[in-house]
C-alpha cells in the first residue's frame, strides 16, 4: 500500500515501531491480539489496529503539500479536513480558513471566492451541488480534492447497481458529510434514500410490504429521500450501500433484514433474490473494519478500563467507543491534557454529547490493566502523549521510552 509524507507532528516514534513490528510479524493481518506494553504498575494493551487510515494520510499529504505549493494564495477548505480538532487546528494556523461547518453551514459566502483561490476538497467528498457551484466561480475542483479511495468506492458501487434499475438504500448519518456526498451522488443515478438505523429500516420494510401507506413516507423520511422519490414504486427493487465509518454489524443486520423482506414479500429463492435485491457486499472501508475488529478482539483481554482517543465528532471513533462500552468502563478523550490527574478524567459522553467529568476512573490495584485505541482520524502522537501522561501518574515514564528502544531495536 502507498505511503504518505505525514508530518512529523502528527509522528510517534514508539508506535511507529509497533505497527511496524506487527505487520512485519503478520503481513497477513490474521493476529488481532493486542500488544501489550508493560509499564510495571501499568499495563497498557494497544489495539492491533488503530489511528490514521489511508484516506487520511492522503488528504493531511495533499492538503500541507497545497499549503506548501500556493505561497501568497487564499486556501479555503470546504469543511473540516477530518475529524479531529488538532489536524483541521494546525492547518487553519496555517492560514487555511473553512466554507462550511461540519454540518454544512456557510461560514464564508461562495461568492467571495475568485479563480486564483485554492479550495481542499476534504476526505469525505463533497455534493455534486457543491461541485458545480465551486466550479462556477472559477474554482477547479478535482485540482486539490482529497475525497478517500474508500468514499469514492461507494459510490461507484451504487452507480453499478443504479444502473440495473436498483433503488440505493444508504446506512449513514443524515447530517454526516460523508453521508450527504453519497447521497448526492447516488441520486444522481437512481432513486435513493438514507436510513439512520435499524429502526428506520424496519419502517422502510413497511412501505416496502404496504403496511405503511405510501403516502407517508414524505414525512416520515423527510429531507433523505431524492427528488421526484416514489415510495409506491421505487422500493420494489433495492440495494444497500454504507457511509464507510458504520458499525460493521449494524450495516449487515441492515442489509440482512431489507433482503430478508424482500424475500417473504415477494416470495423469492436463494436464486431468484436478485430480482430484488442487488448484492453490493459490504461497502465499509478497511481501516473501519480492521479497527472494529481489532476491538473486538481486545475485549477478550482481562482489563479494567478502556480509554479511545479521537475527535469527538468522529464517526468512526464512536463506534469504537460503543463497542468498548458494552465490555467496561470506557473513556472517550480527545488529548491527552482530559487526563487531569490519576483521580480525574475529562471526558465525552457521545449519548448526551457532552464532556463530563468523572473522578476515581483508575483503580487502586496495581497493575492497572487498560486497553487503549483510537480514531482513523487520530495522530499517532495524540496517542502516544495519552500513554506518556498515563505513565507519568506511576512514575513510569522511563519504561516508555525503554519499551520504545526496545521496539526500535527490533526493526
Amino acid at each position: 500500500m502507498k505511503t504518505f509524507n505525514v508530518p512529523i507532528i502528527y509522528r510517534s516514534p514508539l508506535l511507529h515501531a509497533i505497527k511496524a513490528q506487527r505487520k512485519a510479524e503478520d503481513k497477513m493481518k490474521k493476529d488481532f491480539t493486542p500488544t501489550l506494553l508493560n509499564l510495571g504498575p501499568l499495563h497498557i494493551y494497544l489495539a492491533r489496529h488503530f489511528g490514521f487510515c489511508y484516506g487520511v494520510e492522503n488528504a493531511i499529504e495533499i492538503s500541507f503539500r497545497t499549503i506548501e505549493e500556493n505561497p501568497g494564495k487564499r486556501i479555503f477548505l470546504l469543511s473540516e479536513m477530518i475529524h479531529n480538532p488538532q489536524v483541521n487546528a494546525d492547518l487553519q494556523q496555517r492560514g487555511v480558513r473553512f466554507l462550511q461547518d461540519t454540518y454544512g453551514q456557510q461560514l464564508i459566502p461562495f461568492e467571495e471566492l475568485n479563480p486564483d483561490d485554492v479550495v481542499i476538497i476534504p476526505a469525505f467528498g463533497t455534493t455534486l451541488e457543491i461541485e458545480e457551484k465551486l466550479n462556477s466561480f472559477g474554482i477547479p475542483t478535482e485540482k486539490y480534492n482529497t475525497t478517500c479511495p474508500f468514499v469514492e468506492k461507494v459510490w461507484n458501487r451504487s452507480e453499478q447497481i443504479a444502473k440495473k434499475g436498483y433503488t440505493i438504500v444508504i446506512h449513514g448519518k443524515p447530517k454526516h458529510e460523508e453521508t450527504r456526498a453519497t447521497f448526492s451522488h447516488a441520486a444522481e443515478n437512481a432513486p435513493s434514500v438514507i436510513v439512520n438505523d435499524m429502526k428506520e429500516t424496519i419502517l422502510l420494510a413497511q412501505y416496502i410490504t404496504g403496511e405503511q401507506d405510501p403516502a407517508h413516507f414524505y414525512t416520515a423520511f423527510a429531507g433523505r429521500y431524492s427528488p421526484g422519490f416514489d415510495a409506491a414504486k421505487d422500493l420494489q427493487r433495492i440495494g444497500v450501500v454504507n457511509q464507510t465509518t458504520q458499525l460493521a454489524t449494524d450495516t449487515q443486520a441492515i442489509a440482512d433484514y431489507l433482503k430478508q423482506t424482500m424475500r417473504q414479500h415477494y416470495a423469492l429463492t436463494d436464486v431468484t433474490i436478485g430480482e430484488r435485491f442487488a448484492d453490493t457486499r459490504d461497502t465499509l472501508c478497511y481501516a473501519t473494519n480492521d479497527n472494529q475488529t481489532a476491538i473486538t478482539h481486545m475485549l477478550n483481554t482481562p482489563a479494567d478500563l478502556a480509554i479511545v482517543v479521537g475527535g469527538y465528532n468522529s464517526s468512526n471513533t464512536t463506534h469504537l467507543v460503543e463497542l468498548c462500552e458494552e465490555k467496561l468502563p470506557t473513556y472517550f478523550i480527545n488529548s491527552e491534557e482530559k487526563l487531569i490527574s490519576n483521580s480525574s478524567i475529562l471526558h465525552y459522553n457521545y449519548h448526551t454529547k457532552q464532556e463530563i467529568l468523572s473522578a476515581n476512573y483508575l483503580p487502586n490495584q496495581q497493575p492497572v490493566r487498560m486497553l487503549i485505541t483510537s480514531g482513523a482520524s487520530c495522530p499517532d502522537a495524540l496517542v502516544e502523549g495519552v500513554i506518556r501522561r498515563l505513565a507519568s501518574f506511576y512514575g513510569a515514564t522511563d519504561a516508555v521510552d525503554e519499551l520504545t528502544a526496545q521496539f526500535e531495536g527490533k526493526l
